[in-house]
């Protein structure tokens, strides 16, 4: 073959690429198939996303809502105490700490802080402003703001509105709290004093406590808010603390004693 050819055949052979090449299929991006539907007590949001707002279709809710179905217990009941007052919420730096209940506290789980109900209680919490209600579980203790009755986690303000107000007039609902064993039925109570701004006043509390009432147990710490005095009483019964309370009046406005229950 002449050179002429060979160079011939070779254009023609890129030809031949090229025209196979055009017939190929194109790959295609997948494209999922739209939500179903989204409504207010089929969703809740979840991992400290915002909360959505209410609507039928899913377009209502923002891209960067993530949509799990709710974790709503079953039948809780009547409840067994109501109480309305103003909730907060408290997320960092409380975030990977250890709660009242001994357990690392999730901002994005469905729980709540109560001074004085028993650990483990499911609770409802009504934001009375805009009728949001969310059920919650009491992992920890708090808030210690006076005229405050609730803390709820980050994803409990967020499903009931309180995130973005900071404090809402809500209604507590508590059901009956799981039976322990050998549980003391009244309960063990404690008397924290705080929140200090300074280390020494605190541990000067402390030392006056500890002559004061020589058979409690006194204890000085430091937590993220400040530092605090915590009475233990000997015998832990709700009366006896509530008489070491009564009987504490810091000099330091800010730092006020608090009646908890322990367990």
């Amino acid at each position: 073959m002449s050179r002429v050819g060979r160079v011939s055949a070779t254009v023609l052979s890129a030809f031949a690429l090229v025209a196979v090449g055009c017939h190929k299929k194109t790959n295609q991006a997948y494209q999922p198939p739209p939500p179903p539907p989204a409504s207010r007590s089929t969703w809740t949001a979840n991992n400290g996303y915002e909360r959505a707002p209410v609507g039928d279709s899913a377009s209502a809710w923002p891209r960067n809502v993530q949509r799990v179905p709710a974790q709503v217990p079953g039948n809780l009941g009547k409840p067994v105490s109501t109480e309305v007052g103003l909730a907060s919420w408290y997320g960092p730096p409380y975030a990977g700490r250890k709660g009242a209940d001994g357990k690392v506290y999730d901002q994005n789980a469905m729980t709540a802080a109560h001074l004085t109900l028993p650990l483990g209680t499911m609770v409802r919490v009504t934001n009375l402003t805009n009728n949001e209600s969310v059920v919650v579980r009491i992992t920890d203790r708090g808030p210690f703001v006076h005229g405050r009755i609730i803390d709820l986690s980050l994803a409990a303000a967020k499903a009931t509105g309180v995130y973005r107000a900071g404090v809402a007039k809500v209604r507590v609902e508590a059901f009956a709290a799981p039976a322990r064993v050998n549980a003391d039925p009244g309960g063990r109570w404690c008397v924290q004093v705080g929140a200090f701004a300074r280390e020494s006043d605190a541990v000067k509390l402390k030392e006056e406590l500890m002559r004061r009432y020589t058979t409690a147990k006194v204890i000085e710490f430091a937590g993220p808010t400040g530092h605090w005095v915590r009475i233990n009483p000997k015998q832990p019964d709700k009366s006896h603390a509530t008489e070491v309370a009564d009987g504490i009046h810091p000099k330091d406005p800010d730092a006020q004693p608090y009646l908890i229950r322990t367990d």
